[in-house]
């Protein structure tokens, strides 16, 4: 930033509901809300799109009715401060589809695809909230070099609030929890 340039309001302090909800969906895309700073992450690579877009499709035929799997829209964590966090891919009540913002308990699973620059984000931070926050299930997707990747998958742990480590697949994910689906992620 030059000596002429203002940053804006938004970068000194910490967002509140009001101020976020205010916003344009082109202003609150692409970033995150952590304690009521704004968060920007690093852009997203194709393959990481596409990781994200075959799992999310996947998830919701294999889902049924009463959930459905999405990408890329807020799940509000905590209303104060602030936390909208932005995960990859969301497996939601089919009910809730109109009702905003997303909240914990309207959230089955939740999943991240590791990209460089977010890999303790994703490993760790994300992870440790999406528990606290009480949601049941979450996978990570890491881009192995190979090119197959690897999902793990955890369980959440209602009474301690952590995941407890689930299975690990390679290229193609063979789940019973939350529910029956088969996705082969070795073509991405």
């Amino acid at each position: 930033m030059t000596a002429g340039m203002v940053a804006p309001a938004w970068m000194h302090g910490q967002i509140t509901v009001e101020q976020y909800e205010s916003w344009s969906e082109e202003q609150c895309a692409g970033i995150e809300i952590v304690d009521g700073m704004v968060v920007v992450g690093p852009g997203a690579s194709k393959r990481h799109n596409r990781l994200a877009r075959v799992l999310a499709n996947a998830l919701d035929v294999a889902a049924g009715p009463d959930w459905n799997a999405d990408t890329d829209f807020d799940v509000r964590l905590q209303d104060v401060p602030l936390t909208n966090r932005r995960p990859d891919v969301i497996v939601y009540r089919a009910d809730t589809i109109d009702i905003t913002p997303t909240r914990p308990e309207h959230v089955l699973l939740v999943a991240e695809v590791v990209s460089p620059g977010s890999e303790t984000t994703d490993r760790i931070v994300k992870a440790d909230r999406y528990a606290k926050a009480g949601i049941g299930f979450h996978w990570r997707i890491e881009q192995a070099a190979t090119g197959v990747p690897l999902v793990y998958t955890y369980v959440l742990d209602p009474a301690t609030k952590t995941y407890r480590d689930g299975d690990v697949h390679t290229g193609v994910v063979k789940a019973v929890a939350p529910f029956a689906v088969e996705i082969d992620l070795s073509r991405v």
